[in-house]
């Protein structure tokens, strides 16, 4: 394997100092074209590239940041993350990116793993097991270590920090009211990810809606979300759960509060012999796959998580480019849109 090469190497094959073929590599004006264009070859020919732990111990920054989501297979996170490199790559930064798969400890290690490598910066996701044991201690850490941080979807009050979400709870307000304006009025709302700050939310929302509407009752599942064990029976008894609801229950309507409770609630029905949407009409979160290619096709609501994505990583650049004294941490809103499919009158 041939040996990298060094700045001060270099400088001694071109008979120049350290700081003229630094400067010459960076096209410096100070520089001749002559001396620039002779620096530029021979760190061709070696494939020169700079010592990115000596840049960043001159400049004080790693130009690296840290993502840590519950995990990558949800079409959210995925649309999330492009987002956030998007952002990141414009401003030269790269990202490391660590998937929790919904663990508690997995998130306190690779918080820590990150954090000893020194990145700038993190934007965070919570896992779902972080959520219900409601313990933050790994990111006081990183308040304590002026280390930024910005969180994204699935936040905490107790975290002081820049922060993005959609109007989960406006979202799901709107969703029901769509229900009932299309003439439903046993509405059910089933979710398989209870535990989450998101799922509370949206289920508030809809519980708001339903008190202001008399004729029009609500009737709630809450199906224990199976990520974390990752077990295919527990997938299989969420569809037992679900259908044994639908069986069971004279409903008209159903509000998934995820996009898997949804897809699963129009598979169950099909089974049932019910018709989407004259039987039951059916609206589920997250634009993603499931949405567009169950049959038939979902009403849903977007998340616009891209945007999210973006908007978390250029409040962090912000941070991390313009360091602002006694900063205030704040809180921004994405709205959401209602995307009218066929699963819905």
């Amino acid at each position: 394997m041939r040996k990298k090469v060094t700045l001060k190497q270099l400088a001694k094959e071109l008979n120049l100092s350290i700081s003229t073929v630094s400067k010459s590599l960076k096209n410096d004006p100070e520089i001749s074209d002559k001396t620039i264009n002779r620096v530029h070859e021979l760190a061709n020919f070696y494939n020169y590239k700079p010592n990115a732990l000596a840049v960043s111990l001159k400049s004080n920054k790693t130009k690296t940041i840290g993502i840590i989501l519950p995990e990558i297979l949800n079409h959210f996170f995925a649309k999330a993350l492009f987002g956030i490199e998007k952002e990141a790559s414009k401003s030269g930064y790269k990202i490391v990116t660590c998937i929790t798969n919904e663990s508690y400890q997995k998130e306190v290690e690779y918080v820590e793993m990150l954090n000893y490598s020194s990145v700038d910066g993190f934007i965070v996701a919570l896992s779902q097991e972080t959520q219900v044991l409601n313990k933050f201690d790994h990111y006081q850490v990183l308040k304590r270590d002026n280390v930024p941080v910005v969180m994204f979807d699935r936040v905490s009050d107790e975290i002081d920090c820049d922060k993005v979400i959609v109007d989960d709870k406006v979202a799901s307000k709107n969703a029901i009211q769509y229900l009932i304006d299309t003439g439903c009025k046993k509405i059910a709302v089933i979710t398989t990810i209870s535990d989450l700050s998101v799922a509370k939310l949206r289920l508030e929302g809809a519980r708001e809606v339903v008190n202001e509407n008399d004729q029009v009752s609500l009737i709630e599942l809450a199906v224990k979300d199976t990520i974390i064990e990752l077990s295919v029976d527990d997938a299989n008894n969420v569809e037992k759960e679900i259908e044994e609801f639908l069986k069971n229950n004279d409903i008209d309507a159903v509000l998934g509060l995820d996009e898997t409770a949804a897809a699963i609630t129009i598979n169950m029905s099909h089974k049932l012999g019910y018709k989407i949407p004259k039987d039951i009409s059916v609206i589920g979160f997250t634009d993603g796959l499931l949405s567009k290619h169950s049959y038939p096709k979902l009403t849903t609501v977007s998340q616009h998580a891209e945007e999210l994505g973006a908007k978390a990583a250029q409040i962090l650049l912000n941070q991390l480019d313009h360091f602002v004294e006694n900063y205030k941490t704040k809180t921004e809103v994405v709205k959401t849109s209602l995307i009218q499919r066929d699963s819905t009158n």
